[in-house]
């Protein structure tokens, strides 16, 4: 804690004296009115001894004047040590660059007198706990301008003081009441702005979920009407071909037979009809159209198949032990149109490991991914790689590309709901942000390794049973 010395007060009228017997009789003349003065103070005369103790100074520091009055103590009611108090040093002459020195910050020249100095400080030896003392100290003159000593004036402002700290203090708890309010606030603003972001976003999910719950049982509806078709179509192909069989026999019979028809117009006449309708050739075609005919609904069927298998609509919120392999091949023949016009898949595939999942909603996030990686590949045909494989207790699926990649800025926020880099109405932002939920609510993960000018690698990581 800072101390400082008791100063004195402004200048103090000039008196002359020979000696120091005489400078302290009229000293004591014409001053003897500051024994009574309210203002505590003392003097001392070019000695450094103290000539005036006055009744005000002894009650503020509780030292007698008569211990006083004669020595050289004034020090001893603020300090441990001896030590020149201001008094002493305008006694001594001290310039006012050593006396402001000597009290960096607790002193100043009086604007009114430079010859007076004054300052403020605490003085822990005063009184219970210390005083704070507002204090000025001036030099007095006789009447031939010649300097006998000085003169010191105290008042205690410790009142003021603790005022002052008090509402300091009040302040201050006033401005970090401020701060905690305002963090406060901010972190409930912040709570309320993620909660809302969070809403937004699980309502959008939602709605994404809900669009695909409606196409995959749209899907099932039409897999189910078309199977009904195809499946007699299917049957009447079968048997369309053995009659078209029995038919190319009876033909065959007949063009062996066809010379010897006696009848020459009759002859004649079937000659012009067969070349007239080709027949060669119609045998020659009508076995190539059936097959192809066949090969499309082949075709369609498995694309039934395929879209039943991937909606799993009867079954698309009931945890299932399957083998993953079925689930991508139906997700790749669906997404076929996306992929074949802009790279080659290739599929590396393990040894099948059957995981408890949900099934359209694995698929789901398959679909995302190959989707990404079809559209990151620029207008160079790209290669797709998919990858399955298992360690203890999980399986692992990767889809892979060697397309533009993604950067460092923005490969920290792919998750993120709406975020993308896709062109305006090219994506909505919400496949991987489903994806990634998805994996999570299968108590997976999902991570991305991916390289700007390279290619993209997602890893989907599924236990291979869900925990009870």
């Amino acid at each position: 804690m800072t101390t400082t010395l008791p100063l004195s007060p402004p200048n103090a009228p000039d008196f002359a004296a020979d000696n120091n017997e005489c400078q302290q009789d009229a000293f004591f003349n014409r001053f003897g009115h500051l024994e009574n003065s309210p203002i505590p103070a003392y003097a001392i005369d070019a000695d450094h001894v103290i000539i005036q103790w006055n009744r005000a100074c002894v009650m503020l520091t509780g030292t007698p004047a008569a211990e006083m009055l004669g020595t050289r103590n004034h020090w001893e009611p603020f300090y441990e040590t001896a030590r020149p108090v201001l008094a002493d040093l305008i006694v001594d002459g001290a310039m006012a660059e050593s006396i402001l020195r000597c009290y960096p910050g607790e002193v100043r020249q009086s604007s009114l007198t430079p010859c007076t100095y004054v300052g403020e400080g605490f003085f822990p030896r005063m009184a219970n706990g210390g005083k704070w003392i507002q204090f000025s100290a001036a030099p007095l003159y006789d009447q031939m301008g010649n300097m006998i000593g000085a003169i010191a004036m105290l008042q205690d402002v410790s009142a003021q003081k603790h005022a002052e700290e008090a509402l300091l203090k009040v302040h201050a708890d006033l401005e970090q009441l401020v701060i905690v309010r305002t963090t406060e606030l901010m972190r409930r603003n912040d709570e309320l702005t993620k909660a809302n972001e969070q809403l937004m976003s699980l309502q959008q999910q939602l709605m994404q979920v809900e669009k695909l719950a409606s196409i995959g049982q749209l899907a099932a509806g039409v897999a189910h009407e078309i199977n009904n078709p195809i499946g007699y179509i299917f049957s009447n192909f079968g048997a369309l071909g053995q009659y078209l069989k029995q038919l190319m026999d009876m033909l065959d019979a007949y063009e062996k037979a066809e010379p010897l028809i006696s009848q020459a117009t009759v002859r004649r006449d079937l000659s012009a009809l067969r070349e007239s309708i080709d027949l060669g050739y119609l045998k020659a075609d009508i076995p190539v159209i059936m097959r192809e005919s066949l090969e499309g609904i082949v075709r369609v069927r498995q694309i039934v198949q395929d879209l039943k298998d991937f909606s799993r609509v009867d079954n698309a919120m009931e945890w299932q032990i399957i083998d993953l392999h079925p689930g991508i091949h139906s997700t790749l023949n669906i997404v076929s149109n996306e992929v074949r016009y802009k790279a080659d898949v290739v599929l590396d595939f393990g040894a099948p490991s059957d995981v408890e999942c949900l099934p359209s909603q694995i698929n789901q996030v398959i679909m995302n991914l190959i989707i990404n990686a079809a559209q990151s590949i620029g207008a160079v045909r790209g290669t797709i790689t998919i990858r399955t494989g298992s360690t203890p207790g999980t399986a692992w699926i990767e889809v892979a590309d060697n397309g533009c990649g993604i950067d460092g800025e923005n490969s920290s926020r792919i998750f993120d709901p709406f975020f993308t880099t896709k062109p305006i109405g090219t994506g909505t932002g919400l496949g991987l942000s489903i994806s990634y939920g998805i994996v999570s609510k299968h108590h997976g993960r999902i991570d991305v390794d991916s390289t700007v000018g390279v290619g993209t690698t997602f890893r989907i990581t599924l236990p291979l049973r869900q925990p009870i």
